[in-house]
């Protein structure tokens, strides 16, 4: 959600590399974009609604300059259009801006005193802010400490003064901001993609630090005491994000599924004692947001059933809110793609105030949620650049599994034989995963067959339910389509009323409850629902008009992964008939960095 760029170069290539930069930056979802480079003893805008390419095609490709610094905005205050754009400039001050200014609204009405407001965003109003405490100190030092003393909410803000030439100044508060560097450059970024082409040296702002940058030096400051701080070297998975051959970033994540789960779980699978050991905690709780909530709820399950673990799974956004009660046999698991989701973030902040012990689990290195956990188990996804996350959602699900296997394990709740067969299925488990992606005729006759489809269900217990779950919310986010998911045991009590001759239901019958599940189909297809039915038993439903999709008989520590795979491949095809934006779908956006 947004992305921020700065170049500040020896060559006068800042505004090539800054707008190469927010490309590498579009999956974390924007609806506008924008420029801000220095030209002689001015600073020049541009921006626009719509994608990065219209920018580039905005700006003379003959244009040079030194420094730099761009944006894509994913609007918050303001509709999304070329006057909410980043940059903004307010007298001699030019920033852009990710995160949302809480007390925008009353600093705006004292503002308003000595401006006149051209946009509806929070933004313009901290440009405003900063550049009257500047006009009246003539000290950035002493504008921005109090900027950080007077500002609510999140930032990470760069900003050009056109009284202080060849300078960025950077400041951060629970939105990340990182500061690379090579021979020639001084780039600065919010995500780690936008400056690995030119470096992988950088440093990690933390919050209300700020930083001065300009072509020889970069000093660092809390509020106005300067502070030294140590340079980080990344050294996580390659992080290209080259298309290849495939029309979608989304296909090419799924068929990345396979690597992507064998780089992640086969370390563990020939030594257990390398992942956390959580059986010796009383309570767990679970962390997430959107599909890592879904994951959350698979583990959930098996650390109850499996470990006998007293486990609960927890929003993020109500989590930050609601009275906590841990103690010191307590831990808390937060699960995150980006590592920067701000709920999560903002949740682990307050659970490390009470001194609870954290464990991340969490695919991008040296993000903030990574850096600020006790202990982290890394996804070893790669970079996922579709916005409906497909492979680091499989591998937090076989993280969560392991985890849970471990546990079992160490308590003696599984036997030696039973490990080992455990340990077999995910060995198999990239092979079925593979076998089942292939397999894309029988998705894409189920996705033609939903194209006239305007509400969709999906039923399932137990287990089952949690992956239909994130079947629906695939759904949602890629064809637009109204869906939701029941547990099939809640039919007659409301969601029954629902179906109707010709309704579409998944359902999912792969656990112990199958016989339950299929009582409960039956009662769907006597109402005339037409049932798709993905299960691991082929003698379900033998005589009743349905579609099916078979995938292997396996443990319950592996069958979700395997479970989810042709709900993420239907999902796809289904949006690519329906011609929707497959990776970039409307109204989302891949890290989501705001509350």
């Amino acid at each position: 959600m947004c992305g921020i760029v700065g170049i500040l170069n020896k060559k006068e290539d800042a505004i090539k590399m800054a707008l190469d930069g927010l490309s590498s930056l579009e999956y974390r979802g924007y609806d506008s974009a924008g420029i801000a480079y220095q030209k002689d003893e001015s600073i020049i805008t541009v921006k626009t609604k719509g994608r990065v390419q219209k920018l580039k095609e905005k700006i003379d490709k003959n244009e040079k300059s030194l420094l730099a610094i761009a944006h894509t905005r994913w609007a918050t205050h303001g509709e999304a259009n070329d006057r909410n754009a980043h940059p903004h400039t307010i007298g001699d001050i030019t920033i852009v801006h990710n995160g949302i200014i809480e007390n925008e609204q009353e600093l705006k009405e004292e503002l308003k005193k000595y401006y006149t407001f051209q946009s509806d965003t929070d933004t313009e109003v901290a440009c405003a802010f900063l550049d009257f405490y500047y006009q009246k100190t003539n000290s950035m030092i002493d504008t921005i400490t109090k900027f950080m003393d007077t500002i609510k909410g999140s930032y990470a803000i760069l900003i050009l003064c056109k009284k202080e030439p060849d300078t960025i100044y950077a400041i951060k508060k629970d939105s990340p901001l990182i500061i690379a560097i090579n021979e020639e450059s001084k780039l600065i970024a919010s995500d780690v993609p936008a400056i690995l082409k030119y470096s992988k040296n950088y440093y990690v702002l933390e919050d209300m630090e700020w930083a001065k940058i300009t072509k020889n030096d970069i000093s660092f400051y809390q509020k106005s005491k300067k502070i030294e701080k140590e340079i980080n070297t990344f050294e996580g998975s390659n992080l290209s994000s080259d298309k290849g051959c495939y029309p979608h970033y989304m296909l090419k994540e799924m068929m990345e599924e396979k690597e992507s789960l064998e780089k992640t779980i086969l370390p563990y699978l020939t030594n257990l004692d390398l992942l956390t050991d959580v059986s010796k905690y009383k309570k767990i709780e679970i962390v997430a947001c959107g599909s890592a909530y879904h994951a959350g709820l698979i583990g959930k399950y098996l650390l109850e059933e499996k470990a006998n673990i007293e486990t609960h799974v927890e929003l993020a956004s109500e989590y930050r809110y609601k009275h906590l009660f841990l103690d010191s046999d307590s831990l808390v698991i937060f699960i995150s793609q980006s590592g920067e989701t701000a709920d999560t973030l903002a949740a682990l902040k307050k659970v490390k105030k009470q001194g609870i012990k954290t464990l991340g689990i969490i695919n991008v290195k040296e993000s903030s949620i990574a850096r600020y956990v006790d202990d982290v188990l890394y996804t070893e996804a790669g970079c996922e650049i579709a916005v409906a996350t497909t492979k680091a959602y499989v591998t937090q699900v076989a993280l969560l599994s392991l985890l849970a296997l471990k546990a079992a394990k160490k308590k003696k709740l599984l036997k030696e034989e039973e490990v080992k067969k455990i340990l077999e299925e995910f060995y198999q488990l990239p092979r079925q995963v593979n076998d089942l992606l292939q397999e894309k005729e029988s998705s894409k006759k189920i996705a033609r067959m939903l194209t006239k489809e305007k509400d969709i269900f999906y039923l399932g217990r137990g287990l089952d339910s949690y992956v239909m779950m994130e079947g629906s919310l695939k759904l949602k986010e890629i064809t637009y389509l109204h869906s939701e998911c029941y547990s099939a045991g809640e039919l007659k009590h409301g969601s029954i009323s629902l179906i109707e001759k010709g309704s579409k239901i998944f359902i999912g019958a792969t656990t112990e409850l199958n016989d339950k599940t299929i009582s409960n189909a039956k009662e769907v297809i006597a109402r005339g629902g037409e049932i798709i039915l993905i299960t691991n038993d082929d003698t379900l439903l033998q005589k009743e008009r349905k579609e099916r999709i078979l995938i292997p008989i396996t443990s319950s520590f592996v069958s979700p992964i395997l479970e989810v795979i042709p709900l993420q491949m239907i999902a796809y095809y289904l949006g690519c008939y329906l011609k929707r934006d497959i990776d970039k779908p409307r109204n989302l956006a891949k890290s989501v960095t705001v509350e």
